[in-house]
């Protein structure tokens, strides 16, 4: 198999959402997921904007190099309130924290912030994501938040372990990183125009490519530098069964499970196997693994797949750097201070 011209990314979720009736803490699955030197990890933790933060701020001083990405509503929140959130989590991680904007399906998120309900269409709401994730980085450009105790409480639910970040310097990455799961026609746009690290949903190679060129063709037209814009595959993982025979020649194939998405059903062989032929192919820059029973199906990764991709010199062995933007390769922003 010849090497990559680009890193191979990974990334997991660890939102516990498959098939699993008692699901580990995030810090063990993220833990488990440092050891296996991924990227980040990713929470979604429902319709309150701010619980997987609240949740990850728990796990940032329980590990020490993998990113930590909650989701967050970006429609119905006021960006002052996620700007302020998001620069808690990255200082007390010490600079591994990303977000998933995000819009609520139905504008639930709004009422459960205590503020106006998303817009009705999904374009619309995706274009308001859009207006406030610029508006996020705008504030982180220009020092963090806009009114003193403003974050206290996020949501209205979880109380986050942080100061008041007017005027606050930059921290050690510029600022945390953006992330979009376009797996909707309605987020491609805003993934394009506002996303460091975009997550798409493929069943084959050349429809992961195909996602991956528009995307970067996006990119492009907003002025944006496409070499900037990772875009990960997102792949549901079952785990639990048995490698399947060697075929010479013949790459695994994803099984599309209408609730799921895209799925690999097999053993930790035939994953390292896609996930190289994919990647060396130059379909995409990484994945973003859901595991279908985190605790089984997270650790099979780490301790088969990993191991894998890691002797055929598709993976690194260890974290390059400190922050998430070094783990990704992401340059620092200059901001505008």
């Amino acid at each position: 198999m010849p090497a990559p011209t680009r890193p191979l990314h990974l990334a997991a979720a660890v939102d516990g959402r498959g098939q699993d009736a008692l699901v580990p803490a995030p810090v063990d699955l993220a833990r488990l997921a440092e050891r296996g030197a991924l990227d980040f990890v990713t929470l979604d933790a429902g319709p309150a904007c701010c619980a997987a933060l609240a949740a990850l701020a728990r796990v940032a001083p329980a590990t020490d190099r993998i990113g930590l990405v909650p989701a967050v509503c970006a429609a119905p929140a006021e960006p002052r309130h996620i700007s302020a959130a998001v620069a808690a989590l990255d200082r007390i991680s010490g600079g591994r924290a990303g977000w998933m904007a995000g819009v609520a399906e139905d504008g639930s998120g709004g009422r459960a912030a205590g503020r106006r309900p998303a817009a009705g269409p999904a374009a619309a709401r995706w274009r308001e994501a859009g207006e406030a994730a610029a508006a996020v980085v705008r504030l982180w450009d220009d020092g963090g938040g806009e009114e003193a105790g403003a974050t206290d409480r996020c949501a209205g639910h979880e109380t986050l372990p942080h100061p008041d970040v007017r005027g606050a310097p930059l921290g050690a990455q510029g600022h945390p990183v953006t992330v979009v799961r376009a797996v909707a026609p309605e987020a491609v746009e805003t993934a394009a125009r506002h996303a460091d690290v975009a997550i798409v949903r493929a069943a084959d190679r050349w429809s992961a490519a195909a996602a991956r060129d528009d995307l970067r063709a996006r990119a492009a037209a907003c002025g944006r530098d496409p070499d900037r814009l990772l875009v990960l595959a997102e792949v549901a993982v079952d785990l639990g069964n048995a490698e399947p025979p060697a075929r010479f020649g013949a790459e695994p194939v994803l099984v599309r499970d209408p609730r799921h998405g895209p799925t690999h059903a097999g053993g930790p062989g035939a994953l390292a196997d896609l996930m190289g032929a994919w990647h060396v192919d130059g379909a995409v820059d990484g994945f973003h693994i859901r595991p279908l029973s985190p605790a089984r199906d997270l650790e099979r990764l780490v301790n088969g797949t990993v191991p894998l991709l890691q002797h055929r010199g598709l993976l690194r062995r260890f974290h390059p750097g400190v922050t998430l933007r070094e783990h990704l390769g992401l340059p620092r922003p200059a901001g505008r201070r």
